[in-house]
């Protein structure tokens, strides 16, 4: 019997041999102001990372690749080739900051006019490239979860050139840029505090700061300031980019024992804060992301974003950003469980169980006024329509709404209880469609909104973080204006009504500070039009009628599929319009599937989301780990006779 060597093993993965491309762009960041060439890197095996800031699947492989570069310091480089999806992320000063923000330890290329993307034939953020010593690429991934399938490849890779004497170990082109000094660096929201204190999360430095009621002082600070998951006191609580936080209702905290609920976003994590003494507990979340699968999920969540209370449900709603769903969490019990969203990542909205929502980062409660004092009832159909009723003083309230920032459609949405909870969207057109323009919520735009603030009067105000504006919107009238401009990515809103004035604190996190923004009595503010934008990559040229799309999927290295619990894979397909598809959406377990793409419809987008199980193939081993390896593609397309009646999607393992 020969035995496989795990280069043969590994020759699953590999792509035909194919050199790879010389990087070009406008700059590079993370080097010293030095240029990088793959021709200097030749002996280092190098991964390139198609990444944009404002995906959450990208911040996840951010956090994959970390382990791996400590781990092959002396042989791996890693370069960052950041491909903006919005207009703000092509900015080279918001860039920069965002690999401050998030810790990037590698060289960052910056690529606004996606030259490289079109080189490597990228089709989702992200996107990994693996480039052997010798300068070849050797596997081309997409998605999160891979790092497994990685490390893997990469323990091969040095094993064969290290025969080979093809490798060559030392430092890497990585410079560390040295941060400014602030007391509060990249904060994302906050919150008032009984004594008149604000509570911030001051996800920078990995701790909550207290402030004082100038918005400048610090009172004290909550964690140890270093990244880690640990329980305990002010001193040796640890955070990783704290970002929503929730006080908790008087009633509830007393039996609680804790005041605060923070969302632990890197950490997937919910924690409790008892502001007596600073003590952190963990509420739920046990460090490990949640990928795949319902409620009964071993305790993991998936980047937790912000957290709000909902009283209609006596529960803490929590926005669930890494896979684009809502979760509750339940003081009395102490459980977290799903609440909405299907986990597929769009904009479409319906029951708690049927919806989609696209990166939830923003929650507020809100009271709803029943008709009266000038405002009557609105439906429910059609973006921005007046849904829900006044905002008069007189009017009698109705109950309350849960507000959401949906970031990745730009899109305010909302549930309420109408029997059972309803997802409805009062603003947004989907996951390519942003800009600034106010007017009808049907037609109004706003780029990555990541902040939300229920007003006296029934209305909300958002915090469009990439647009660096707080905009308004009426569910009385329907309309969208814009209260402020000129902020620097405002991700957090903190609203104060005393004195017959009211006013709103800005988290304004890549200034890192808090603003304070005096509003005019009459908020009605002056209707506009503004630019719209819609996200420009690639388009893929596919005929009308049959399409055979197919998910590649390859274990990696001493894995095999994991069909432990049922199905090991998942293949999702729809499309914007959806008419797009005339046979061939739904769900099912197979990875390949026969679309019939309709000849009436020019253009669109095929939604496609894949999920992939294996585990370790090795009898000895009694319980073998598992990994999962996902991934949404928005694919646009252009039906045009003579296009490709094939359409393959790498989801390597």
């Amino acid at each position: 019997m020969t035995e496989t060597t795990p280069r043969q093993t590994l020759a699953k993965l590999d792509l035909p041999k194919v050199r790879a491309s010389e990087l070009r762009g406008r700059g590079w960041l993370n080097t010293g102001g030095k240029d990088v060439t793959l021709k200097q890197l030749r002996g280092k095996i190098v991964i390139l990372d198609f990444w944009t800031f404002c995906c959450i699947n990208c911040l996840h492989v951010l956090d994959e690749l970390r382990e791996l570069e400590e781990k092959y310091a002396d042989e791996l480089v890693i370069i960052g080739v950041h491909s903006p999806k919005f207009v703000h992320e092509a900015d080279p000063e918001a860039l920069a900051a965002a690999v401050d923000r998030y810790e990037v330890h590698h060289p960052v290329l910056d690529d606004p006019e996606l030259l490289m993307w079109r080189e490597y034939t990228a089709r989702a953020w992200p996107t990994l490239v693996v480039i052997d010593p010798e300068g070849y690429i050797v596997a081309h991934l997409a998605g999160e979860g891979h790092a497994h399938s990685i490390d893997a490849l990469l323990g091969a890779l040095v094993q064969e050139h290290e025969a080979k004497g093809t490798l060559h170990r030392g430092d890497g082109p990585f410079v560390l840029p040295e941060p400014e000094p602030t007391t509060l660096r990249f904060p994302a929201k906050a919150v008032a505090l009984s004594n008149g204190n604000f509570l911030v999360a001051d996800a920078g430095h990995h701790s909550l700061a207290e402030i004082a009621p100038d918005g400048e002082t610090l009172v004290r600070r909550i964690g140890s300031g270093v990244r880690g998951f640990a329980d305990g006191g002010p001193e040796a609580a640890q955070f990783s980019e704290p970002n929503g936080l929730c006080v908790v209702p008087p009633e509830y905290a007393l039996l609680a024992g804790y005041d605060v609920v923070v969302a632990d976003t890197v950490n997937h994590a919910l924690r409790g804060v008892r502001l007596l003494d600073g003590h952190v507990q963990t509420l739920a979340g046990n460090g490990l992301q949640y990928l795949v699968g319902g409620p009964d999920n071993d305790g993991r969540l998936s980047s937790p974003w912000d957290v709000a209370f909902w009283p209609e449900l006596g529960r803490f709603v929590v926005a669930m950003a890494g896979n684009h769903t809502l979760w509750t969490f339940d003081p009395a019990t102490a459980t977290a469980e799903w609440f909405a969203g299907t986990m597929n990542e769009g904009l479409t909205d319906g029951t708690s169980s049927d919806a989609w929502f696209a990166q939830p980062s923003g929650l507020a409660v809100g009271s709803v006024y029943a008709a009266g004092a000038g405002s009557g009832a609105g439906s429910s159909a059609g973006a921005g329509a007046a849904r829900g009723a006044g905002t008069g003083a007189a009017g009698a309230s109705a109950g309350t709404r849960v507000w959401v920032a949906d970031s990745e459609t730009s899109a305010l949405r909302f549930l309420e209880f109408d029997g059972d909870p309803r997802v409805s969207t009062a603003i947004g057109q989907g996951l390519f469609d942003f800009g600034l323009r106010d007017g009808e919520g049907s037609q109004a735009l706003m780029q990555h909104p990541l902040g939300v603030a229920a007003l006296p009067d029934g209305s909300v105000a958002i915090a469009d973080t990439y647009n660096g504006a707080v905009r308004r919107y009426d569910p009385a009238s329907g309309q969208v204006t814009t209260l402020a401009t000129g902020l620097r990515e405002p991700s957090g809103l903190v609203v104060s009504a005393s004195g017959g004035s009211l006013s709103i604190v800005v988290v304004e996190s890549a200034a890192h500070r808090l603003t304070r923004l005096t509003i005019a009595d009459d908020l009605a503010g002056e209707i506009r039009g503004g630019p719209a934008h819609k996200t420009q990559r690639p388009v893929t040229d596919i005929a009308p009628g049959t399409l055979d799309l197919s998910v590649v999927f390859t274990p990696a290295p001493g894995q095999k599929y994991d069909d432990r619990y049922g199905p090991s894979t998942r293949l999702t397909v729809s499309a914007s319009p959806e008419n797009l598809i005339l046979e061939g959406s739904g769900s099912a377990v197979e990875l390949t599937r026969i679309v019939r793409i309709n000849p009436e419809v020019t253009e669109g987008v095929l939604h496609v989301t894949a999920q992939a199980a294996s585990c370790d193939n090795d009898p000895a081993i009694e319980f073998p780990a598992c990994h999962l390896a996902q991934q949404d593609w928005g694919v646009p397309v252009r039906v045009v006779a003579g296009g490709a009646g094939e359409l393959e999607l790498p989801l390597l393992g």
